[in-house]
């Protein structure tokens, strides 16, 4: 059995561990007065988690008065990553709107040198989406992607200065006559004005760097006057390397005028761990925004392919342009719609 003392003792050490990661959570809602406290708000789900698991024994300790107040604390941040935890248990469908026309965008993070590039393309095949979004567009996915050149013709695709992390818009409708797709100067974005069914909609894939220290935070930056051209209805998925409650994502989301969907959930993890621990541990980085006349329905994770990142498929519907929206908030899902929200 234990001493008092070395009981003591462990429960100081607890409560020194509950005490740092309260103050990497609190860094974390600090984002936007330096990248450096942006970093922290990633792991808000991990470490809300593991705050709580500490607090839970010391509750029966001397620092129970701490405790309780660091629990509560936890739950608290805990709460305001609500729409990216995993669910456990299936969700009921969306029911699709019977007088319009449903579309679906596949986002996927390649990697950039995937060893199973048919389950790649085994997916697309299978899901047969309007438009892919790709990230981690490498030379080995540039001849691969040529495999699929007849069923996705209209095509743009942007190499990233290391021939690595390139980014690519595949789609099986047509580019606007008289529109002309655009890549980022230095790769991060491709953008394409496409034709559904009559309406011209803005479809952009955008990767972006690591957080700080990385060069995340300059990167978008960048990016402004290319997030700011987006046409009034867009489209826009990528792997941010960002949280959507960020405040990364959030300027993203400002600077193009941009609402962002709900999270599919966690959809990163190290490629050395398990598909089924990154289900439920990983990072929701895999980002859709959206704005205008553009309603998303649905998202779901699919199935690995041999990425350390679980691709996205978003449905969604457009309204024709007499029927816009006053509110751009109306084009991503509505909190009241996040319990019928089919994920895995």
């Amino acid at each position: 059995m234990m001493t008092g003392a070395r009981l003591k003792m462990m429960a100081g050490l607890a409560f020194l561990a509950m005490t740092a990661l309260s103050a990497a959570l609190l860094a974390g809602f600090f984002g936007t007065l330096h990248p450096a406290l942006d970093s922290f708000s990633h792991f808000r789900i991990h470490f809300s988690v593991l705050m709580a698991l500490l607090a839970l024994p010391l509750l029966a300790s001397s620092f129970r008065l701490q405790a309780a107040a660091g629990l509560l604390f936890a739950i608290a941040c805990l709460a305001t990553t609500a729409s990216a935890l995993p669910r456990l248990w299936p969700q009921p469908a969306v029911a699709k709107p019977a007088d319009q026309a449903v579309y679906s965008l596949l986002q996927m993070n390649l990697r950039f040198n995937n060893p199973t590039p048919k389950k790649v393309l085994s997916l697309i095949g299978r899901t047969n989406p309007d438009v892919i979004t790709l990230d981690e567009v490498s030379e080995m996915w540039t001849t691969e992607l040529g495999y699929i050149a007849s069923a996705y013709p209209y095509r743009i695709l942007c190499p990233y200065p290391n021939g690595m992390f390139g980014v690519a818009l595949l789609s099986r409708r047509p580019f606007v006559a008289g529109t002309t797709p655009r890549c980022e100067p230095r790769g991060a974005m491709a953008t394409a004005t496409i034709d559904f069914g009559g309406i011209d909609v803005d479809v952009a894939a955008i990767h972006l760097s690591w957080p700080w220290p990385k060069e995340q935070y300059w990167q978008i930056g960048e990016l402004v006057q290319t997030l700011a051209g987006l046409g009034e209805t867009a489209i826009m998925a990528g792997d941010c390397n960002a949280v959507p409650w960020s405040a990364a994502v959030r300027r993203v989301a400002a600077f193009g005028g941009l609402t962002v969907m709900p999270s599919a959930g966690p959809t990163w993890i190290h490629r050395t761990l398990p598909d089924a621990l990154r289900r439920y541990a990983g990072l929701p980085i895999d980002q859709v925004f959206s704005k205008g006349g553009l309603t998303i329905l649905s998202s779901k994770r699919l199935e690995d392919t041999g990425s350390d990142h679980l691709p996205v498929l978003v449905e969604f519907t457009l309204r024709p342009d007499d029927k816009q929206p006053e509110n751009d908030h109306a084009t991503a899902l509505a909190a009241s719609d996040l319990s019928v929200k089919p994920q895995s």
